[in-house]
């Protein structure tokens, strides 16, 4: 491997404008198909293979009543009314201009059919009195209409909208009278909507914002589809950082502008690249952000090993440039392919679990990753070509001629404490992360909502106000698809016993048909729970709907499905929650495997994934204590607690697991190097660390810095992943890669390096430290095109 590698960088370091021609080409041929075609990118995070997302799908075409779901919350001042005359007729008019956005349903016919009807009927009853006796009637019967509204807004705690003396269905007005909302749905889910409707609407109702006092706030579903891709100021800061970082450790403005512009163009590439195809293939809006994390952490990183072990090449044994970052290549370079190898095999193992969300994102970052590795094994090389030997500054080398190699008094002092101390170290490091995880055994599982956001968020305001003033289940209304196990249509009468019986389940506030297939044959009803979607009574109000007695008990064999938001967020809790072990033991077997190959080793491998386990747990339980709990909450950005993503524990793994092992592999091979070369298993680990800490420190500090930067962006989602990343990378770097292992090593002495004889025989060596390489003579240079 390190032989291929450096003929590899041998050829692009001569030959620099060659390859450096190559990429801007791939670079073209990534951004022209985004440039003629835009990106697609959707906030929909349903799993298929789900209750909820199987109903949805069957019932997705019979009705416009299955459609994605939306609001708009109207609110005045304290102490007034939104339906005085003037505010509903600017109500009205925002509601008549939302109607008017293509995609969106007009249930005007509906409700005036039905309006219509109950009039007919009512006239028809009239008319059949006598006529001294119609007058009467009818101001009877209209009489009879107010109070039934006031009954309703009386035990229900809102009513319909009166607009010159009539009442505007789609629009219900707070008992308060100072909170009005507008529901409505469109004629197909959020995902699938062209793009532009979503803002459309809001545009439409905005009309209303301001007039008579009147403030108006969409609804978290449309305020999740407008957030879209997110990158703000927090992720420069980060990145700039990472920047202060590399020119301490590298100690030059030109080689630590390398990794940073590498990085660039693996991101580039692979994110960019990703993104020509979400025409054909719509993504999440976490996908390319996720992909952009976690590109330009491993392409700083990645670039920086190279760098640095060259820079060490000419200052420490004398190397040319040209000579330093073959060498470089072979040996750093090895450890960045195997690195890379790693967090690629970590992320495409995602896709065996087969759920279509997670499978685009693990793929998406996994070609990111193996970008930021192409571009570190040839560009990098072409680029130090160019360079030549002003990589290292003339004022380099004078220092260095004057402290001389080999002091590394840091390095060295923490590698002697931490194997003089090995047996507290241990039980410290154990002691102290297994603590940090114990807040991981109450983890709750849930996506955001408008009332995980913070308060000063259009999204948390109108959840705010639709829990105010109608209650917190409309917040989270649950669909309900009723059909006869015999596909034989629904009489009135099963229905109306089964909308009933539904009213009388307890959590369940209001219940009412909203459409039904053309045969008749399926019937659509929402319900409204009495708590919040997020709400631990919500899930067990879903479980119990689910239970196949209760509709058998309504109403003559009646199958009963349950879907809606709510649902569909328990359910991908639920399915994500018990794929996480079998991916877990995924993981821990890869990781022995790759680590056996690598470090020709039973029991490194071992204790690595082990620390790799300790690290994880840690991670999750500093996870759920800031973001559940909400400790320090203030000091992350965010004012309100909310449940752990599903999706952070089963990405937690894989992605940290990929990285830990990029400075076990560094790390570890710098310990076997020095091991082979006859120190003691004490010495070699001293050895190790004054050849790689530095670069580690620095590596571990960067991608700590690159992560953290996205938990300061207002997306709920990313700043849990940003969090869960860097939280989870530095414990792992400085608790469990330069700590807790050395410890376990220095314990377990020689034994380490055992590997059965029969076994050393069966695996490839992979020279990943370059043995070959360097007591090979270097090959005459390639000649220049030029």
């Amino acid at each position: 491997m390190s032989s291929l590698l450096a003929r590899v960088a041998r050829f692009a370091f001569h030959r620099a404008w060659l390859v450096i021609s190559v990429w801007l080409v791939l670079l073209a041929a990534a951004i022209v198909p985004v440039a003629i075609n835009g990106i697609t990118i959707t906030s929909d995070t349903s799993i298929s293979g789900t209750e909820s997302q199987d109903v949805l799908d069957r019932v997705a075409n019979l009705s416009d009543a299955t459609g994605g779901q939306a609001g708009i919350v109207f609110t005045v001042p304290d102490g007034e009314r939104v339906d005085t005359e003037a505010r509903a007729a600017a109500i009205l008019s925002a509601v008549d201009a939302v109607y008017g956005v293509e995609h969106v349903v007009d249930a005007r016919p509906g409700l005036a059919a039905q309006a219509q009807e109950q009039q007919r009927q009512i006239a028809e009853a009239v008319a059949a009195l006598p006529a001294e006796m119609q007058a009467a009637a009818l101001q009877q019967a209209q009489t009879e209409m107010a109070a039934q509204l006031q009954t309703q807004v009386e035990q229900l705690g809102y009513g319909p909208l009166m607009v010159d003396g009539a009442p505007l269905p789609s629009v219900l007005v707070a008992a308060a009278g100072d909170i009005a909302l507008f529901q409505f749905q469109f004629d197909g889910q959020l995902r699938s909507l062209p793009a532009g409707t979503t803002e459309a609407v809001v545009d439409a109702a905005m009309s209303a914002d301001g007039v008579e006092q009147l403030t108006v706030l969409p609804t978290s579903s449309l305020n999740d589809v407008l957030a879209g891709l997110s990158v703000g100021a927090g992720e420069f800061i980060g990145v700039s950082v990472a920047v202060i970082v590399l020119v301490l450790a590298l100690g030059s403005l030109i080689a630590a502008g390398l990794p940073l512009l590498t990085a660039l163009v693996g991101v580039g590439f692979g994110v960019v690249g990703s993104l020509a195809f979400s025409a054909l293939v719509p993504m999440n809006s976490i996908t390319p952000v996720l992909g952009l994390m976690i590109g330009l952490a491993v392409g700083i990183d990645y670039a920086l090993f190279i760098v640095n072990r060259q820079r060490r090449l000419i200052l420490d044994e004398g190397l040319s440039a040209a000579d330093a970052t073959v060498r470089a290549a072979g040996t750093a370079g090895s450890a960045v392919f195997f690195a890379g190898l790693t967090v690629v095999i970590a992320l495409t193992a995602l896709t065996t679990i087969n759920i279509g969300l997670l499978n685009l994102m693990a793929i998406v970052a996994a070609v990111t990753v193996a970008s930021a590795v192409l571009v570190a094994l040839t560009l990098l090389p072409a680029l130090l070509g160019l360079i030549g030997e002003r990589i290292v500054s003339a004022k380099a080398r004078a220092a260095h001629e004057r402290k001389g190699s080999g002091r590394h008094p840091i390095a060295r002092g923490w590698s002697g404490f931490v194997t003089r101390m090995r047996w507290p170290v241990v039980v410290g490091v154990v002691a102290i992360l297994g603590v940090v995880a114990i807040p991981a055994v109450g983890m709750s599982l849930g996506m955001p909502d408008g009332g995980t956001a913070n308060a000063d968020t259009t999204a948390r305001r109108s959840f705010d106000a639709i829990s105010e003033g109608f209650g917190a289940g409309f917040n989270g209304p649950l669909l309900l698809v009723a059909e006869t196990q015999d596909a034989a249509p629904l009489d009135e009468a099963q229905v109306a016993k089964l909308t009933a019986g539904l009213a009388e389940v307890d959590g369940i506030e209001v219940v009412q048909q909203i459409g039904a297939s053309p045969d008749g044959a399926v019937v659509i009803l929402a319900a409204i729970p009495s708590t919040g979607p997020s709400d631990e009574a919500t899930v067990d109000l879903v479980n119990r709907l689910r239970d196949p007695a209760l509709p058998a008990a309504m109403g003559n064999g009646v199958v009963l499905g349950v879907t809606g938001q709510a649902a569909v967020n328990i359910d991908m809790a639920d399915k994500l929650a018990n794929v996480l072990p079998i991916y877990v033991v995924i993981i821990v077997g890869l990781s022995i495997l790759i680590l056996l190959l690598v470090f020709r080793s039973i029991l490194v491998p071992v204790i690595a994934t082990a620390g790799f386990v300790l690290s994880l747990l840690a991670t999750l339980g500093v996870t759920t204590l800031v973001f559940q709990d909400g400790w320090a909450k203030e000091l992350f950005g965010f004012d309100t607690v909310s449940p752990v993503m599903p999706f952070i524990p089963i990405f937690a793994t894989g992605i940290l697991y990929g990285l830990a092992m990029d400075y076990q592999v560094f790390l570890g091979t710098a310990m076997r190097e020095a091991f082979r070369n006859g120190e003691t298993p004490v010495g070699a680990i001293g050895r190790g660390f004054a050849v790689s800490s530095r670069v580690v420190v620095a590596a571990g500090l960067i991608m700590g810095s690159v992560f953290s930067g996205f938990i300061f962006t207002d997306e709920v989602m990313i700043k849990q992943i940003g969090f869960a990343l860097a939280a989870g990378i530095l414990i792992d770097a400085f608790l469990i890669r330069m700590t807790l292992i050395p410890a376990l090593m220095a314990i377990l002495g020689r034994s380490v390096w055992w590997l059965p004889t029969w076994l050393d025989r069966a695996l490839p060596d992979l020279d990943i430290e370059g043995h070959r390489l360097a007591a090979s003579p270097a090959p005459e240079p390639v000649t220049s095109l030029s």
